[in-house]
């Protein structure tokens, strides 16, 4: 449970992406959007290109990234983002990214998610949505730890965000069987496993990179209907109805869903503390494990924060990515 007290910010959940940045000067940041072609990869790479960064929209699919950054361009009067390949469950291009990067990075956002609505697998085997969700962000942000190192010491400090969400409260992590190798598949299970270890990264990359200047954290963006759900089982969908419904959430637009991403990346208040979870912009309470969601839709679990696993977690996908 929470021993200290919660970070708080003067935004809330009806606060919109643009106005936490308003009045802000971001020239001379250097920022990765990772899935940023659509939803709400879209509006934060807008927002950070208004205020001034410099930003690489990071996409599986170039053609869309280009046509996303000429639009950023426009709208913003800013510089075009720059756009390059990545697909976070393809190993080679997540080294050929962080190979091809040079100089210092401010801001690392790893805002790309896939939801499957089946059991799929890499070419190693791997679980899809574990493998990028979790383990191509972590290839990702392990590979650039040096470009944040570097950044950090010439912006006082550097960030990374780690997307997750409320599904997270759904499942932690598996380590008899991350991969869904004997268990029965739950596309639900696997997602919520997926998140909770979105935010453990956190922890983690926080504990081993404060020194560096380098601190992470999670945030929950809320229901946002965005591509994401387009993979959705009839199943999952009547779920996110259901809470929906039981006031759990209630859907926000996609500026208002970008919000406490950006709060986590430009907030003064997560300037140099991290292992947070974030939700309407401001640091979650904690609750048990057991906890009911429709009860605390606000909360993250303890497993989602719990140090102990997020040391496991950070050892294991180290291991995974060697082999």
């Amino acid at each position: 449970m929470n021993t200290h007290k919660l970070i708080s910010t003067p935004f809330t959940a009806s606060s919109a992406a643009d106005e936490v940045l308003r009045g802000a000067d971001l020239t001379g940041v250097r920022a990765i959007v990772t899935g940023a072609s659509s939803g709400l990869g879209i509006e934060k790479a807008r927002v950070l290109t208004a205020a001034g960064a410099e930003v690489t929209l990071a996409v599986r699919n170039t053609t869309a990234g280009d046509a996303v950054a000429k639009a950023i361009e426009k709208s913003t009067g800013g510089m075009q983002p720059r756009v390059v390949r990545l697909d976070l469950a393809d190993r080679t291009t997540v080294t050929q990214f962080v190979d091809a990067w040079s100089g210092p990075l401010h801001l690392l956002i790893n805002n790309a998610g896939v939801v499957t609505s089946g059991l799929e697998r890499t070419r190693e085997g791997w679980e899809l949505q574990f493998a990028t969700n979790h383990l191509g962000h972590f290839a990702l942000a392990t590979g650039l730890h040096d470009a944040l190192a570097l950044g950090a010491s010439d912006r006082d400090g550097a960030r990374i965000v780690s997307v997750s969400s409320t599904a997270h409260m759904r499942s932690g992590i598996d380590f008899d069987d991350l991969h869904f190798e004997r268990r029965d598949y739950d596309p639900q299970i696997a997602y919520a496993q997926s998140k909770t270890a979105n935010s453990l990264f956190a922890v983690e990359a926080t504990r081993l990179w404060a020194s560096d200047g380098i601190v992470a954290n999670a945030v929950n963006p809320g229901g946002i209907a965005t591509g994401l759900q387009r993979n959705f089982t009839t199943e999952q969908k009547e779920s996110l109805d259901a809470a929906e419904a039981a006031g759990v959430f209630t859907y926000k637009t996609v500026e208002q869903g970008a919000a406490t991403g950006i709060v986590a990346a430009v907030a003064p208040e997560f300037a140099h503390s991290g292992g947070h979870y974030l939700d309407d912009s401001q640091e979650a309470y904690t609750v048990p494990n057991d906890a009911a969601l429709a009860q605390h839709p606000h909360g993250v679990k303890e497993w989602a924060l719990d140090p102990t696993t997020a040391k496991r977690l950070w050892t294991v996908s180290t291991n995974l990515l060697r082999v």
